[in-house]
């Protein structure tokens, strides 16, 4: 995604070219993953307590994030820091280090799996002779890599302006004053970096403008679909939990769904007919992610606003996955955020996804421990094989529609028409022809349908 002059610390503008550097192929890389034993100062939460992380499950992550935009991880390295340097985060020794590896591996790209400070950013790209990214930096590359919709590429350019506005102190060397004033001498002027300051902030609210626009959209989108009430049915979850492979199983569309971190980006909404006939709009949400930036979440509060609507959230684990605890924390934070309780029974079903990767003793073990009497027990499923579909599918119809009850229907000869309707939304149990022409169906199907019947029912007698 190509990025302007005054705001471009994009992965693919490349170092000038150095004898033995590949012409073509994937970005060389460096990735970093630092592990710190306490704090900065003011970071902790002691109202909120997290699991820990393995320093091996952070490792593998910033890997894929890496491997999502086709970077070529030629070296990666778990760091402990034990005392976080202001100006570089690591010690000099590993800084060091790190220099001699991407001299010898003709890196182009270091990836620091830590937030940076603009100085500690702009500290070790001198020491390293490379492009230095964050965390937030890189997650944002992939987002841009993603976005397809217009939508989803003013919000990704929302948050790199955002992003990068923080890091104009001192990024450049161009930064000397520019004259200004009347008369012969004139006064001191504005700064180039306040100038490209002020760029900035005027594109921003040119894009916080297009995305209210893109926002009264969605409102009048979502007021339509409440006059024609199709109850909403939003899936959420950790990045590559397999939220699109599902989408797909229930609705049968062809959303991107590939073993990767953010696969798919833009929200995507799709009518589907339970089993027993019950239609819900169901969404395809983008995943979520530890760490993820404040400023970041702000400029997908359009999208995520539709699980905020939503009138049942699936919540989707990769139960395989062994940070899976701690990537379900993650996940039902940011629902808190959003103003989304995980706890609600009511509202969020847990589904356990990828059972088919466990064998038979991990999965029976899992399966006891997630029996929470403070909550329902979670739905294990295999999207990609089927396993658990249909008792998802008849959960959620329950959810939305209320439980499956029987019922006798006589019907007229004038109202045979409702035959094929009752066939689409019940589980017809008997069916009895009648004397008079008419029929008689005795037929299980949810609440919201046993009173559809009766409107239909009552239409025709009063037709």
């Amino acid at each position: 995604m190509a990025r302007k002059k005054d705001a471009d610390r994009s992965v693919r503008e490349k170092p000038a070219y150095q004898p033995g550097m590949e012409a073509e192929g994937p970005t060389r890389a460096v990735v970093i993953v630092p592990v710190l034993t306490r704090q900065p100062r003011g970071d902790e939460d002691t109202n909120r307590p997290r699991l820990t992380r393995s320093a091996e499950a952070r490792h593998d992550e910033a890997v894929g994030l890496a491997q999502a935009i086709n970077l070529d991880p030629i070296h990666t390295a778990v760091v402990t820091v034990n005392d976080p340097r202001p100006a570089t985060l690591l010690g000099s020794g590993k800084v060091a280090e790190f220099a001699e590896i991407v001299k010898e591996g003709r890196a182009e790209l270091v990836i620091v799996d830590h937030p940076l400070t603009p100085v500690q950013q702009r500290n070790l790209e001198k020491e390293l002779n490379a492009k230095v990214l964050d965390r937030t930096g890189l997650i944002l590359e992939i987002f841009g890599e993603r976005a397809r919709t217009k939508e989803g590429t003013l919000q990704v350019d929302l948050a790199h302006l955002n992003y990068q506005k923080g890091r104009l102190v001192r990024s450049w060397t161009h930064l000397e004053r520019q004259r200004g004033g009347a008369g012969f001498l004139g006064g001191p002027g504005e700064t180039q970096i306040e100038s490209d300051r002020r760029v900035l902030q005027d594109k921003i609210n040119k894009l916080k403008h297009e995305l209210e626009t893109v926002r009264r959209t969605r409102d009048l989108h979502r007021a339509k679909r409440k006059k024609v009430p199709f109850p909403v049915v939003a899936i959420v979850g950790y990045t590559n939990a397999g939220k699109s492979t599902l989408f797909n199983r229930l609705t049968g569309a062809g959303v991107l769904a590939e073993d990767m971190l953010f696969a798919t980006l833009d929200p995507t909404l799709r009518r589907v007919r339970l089993p027993h006939g019950t239609p819900v709009i169901l969404s395809d949400t983008v995943g979520f992610i530890s760490d993820l930036p404040t400023h970041l979440i702000a400029a997908f509060r359009a999208t995520l606003e539709e699980v905020v609507e939503a009138d049942l959230v699936i919540h989707l684990r990769d139960i395989s996955d062994p940070d899976t605890a701690a990537q379900a924390e993650d996940v039902e934070r940011i629902l808190a955020d959003l103003g989304v309780d995980a706890g609600d029974g009511r509202r969020v079903i847990e589904v356990w996804n990828k059972i088919d990767r466990l064998d038979e003793g991990n999965r029976e073990r899992l399966l006891a421990d997630g029996m929470d009497g403070n909550k329902a027990p979670p739905i294990a499923i295999s999207a990609a094989t089927g396993e658990g579909i249909d008792v998802l599918k008849a959960i959620i119809e329950t959810r939305v529609s209320g439980e499956l009850e029987t019922l006798t229907v006589t019907l007229k000869p004038d109202q045979l028409g409702l035959v094929d309707w009752l066939y689409r939304n019940g589980d017809v149990v008997s069916r009895t022809d009648n004397e008079d022409g008419g029929i008689t169906v005795s037929l299980k199907a949810t609440r919201s349908a046993h009173e559809e019947i009766e409107t239909r029912l009552h239409r025709k007698n009063n037709g």
